[in-house]
């Protein structure tokens, strides 16, 4: 089936499993269904979990006023990544490079394309594997080092630390325009303080282009390109809040040029300090 639905359903009998279930009121295989599950577009509500959590195992015995809902997106579920590279291994959390297309927060429709997800379920460290939380975002276009916190204490230590400011994060951003002074931009976003640092680099006359190094005080939803589209320098390939193209031209735009480049934080009373290493610079398309 390619069309795109959602589904919701309830147990024939008590104690039906979940892939019975759903094998019973979709004309998908149970070992489609077992990899959808996987793929996050299955969900279930219960007495217990009266808000519905995604389910995974496939055997799990249904109660009769269980609900069971079907998220199917062809699209979505065969969406396939450029695999997330480790950076460093600090045992209760971990950096790593994601690549643009990853995406920080799944949806009902799945979450095989996040980078969280796709370390629980395909990477091992030292032949084990570890849950996998997201501490903070990068957006799907961005591209760049993230922290992943492997224990739920971790996990809330590290956001503390975001919220003390405490955790500082670079970007570099390629922008149209010659951006010629060092500025911090402080304008409010939804009613919400976001403050902005952007320092030049450099500046290609040929281009009409500038390379940034920016740094955040606060994380707000595209902050970072709001701020320089706003100022009059959007990033090179932001389709959301660059430069409008004229249909009439047909050229393709290319990659959102927005890397985070480096990450520096205190956790514990230690310093660490992390930098995008040189092998993963092609990624980069500056």
């Amino acid at each position: 089936m390619n069309s795109t639905y959602e589904r919701e359903f309830s147990p024939s009998f008590p104690q039906q499993t979940v892939v019975d279930c759903l094998a019973e009121n979709t004309p998908f295989s149970k070992q489609q269904l077992k990899r959808f599950m996987q793929q996050g577009s299955v969900w279930l509500q219960s007495e217990k979990q009266p808000k519905p959590v995604r389910v995974r195992r496939a055997k799990k015995l249904l109660s009769s006023n269980d609900k069971v809902f079907f998220y199917h997106n062809p699209a979505v579920l065969s969406t396939e990544i450029t695999p997330p590279t480790l950076i460093a291994d600090e045992q209760s959390f971990s950096i790593w490079y994601k690549p643009k297309g990853v995406l920080c927060q799944g949806s009902k429709w799945g979450d095989h394309t996040t980078i969280n997800r796709w370390i629980e379920t395909h990477y091992q460290f030292n032949g084990q594997t570890r849950n996998a939380i997201i501490v903070h975002r990068l957006d799907k276009a961005t591209d760049g080092l993230i922290i992943i916190a492997h224990h739920k204490q971790t996990a809330k230590q590290l956001t503390q630390a975001f919220e003390a400011r405490q955790l500082n994060k670079t970007y570099q951003a390629t922008v149209i325009g010659h951006f010629k002074n060092n500025c911090t931009f402080n304008d409010d976003l939804e009613g919400k303080t976001a403050i902005t640092h952007a320092e030049f680099l450099s500046y290609d006359a040929g281009k009409n282009q500038s390379v940034l190094s920016i740094n955040i005080e606060t994380g707000r939803k595209h902050q970072i390109r709001i701020h320089l589209s706003q100022a009059g320098f959007p990033i090179v390939g932001d389709r959301l809040y660059g430069l409008p193209q004229d249909p009439s031209i047909k050229t393709t735009l290319p990659d959102l040029q927005l890397t985070a480049t480096q990450l520096s934080l205190c956790l514990n009373q230690q310093n660490y300090h992390f930098k995008l290493d040189c092998s993963l610079q092609h990624e980069i398309k500056f």
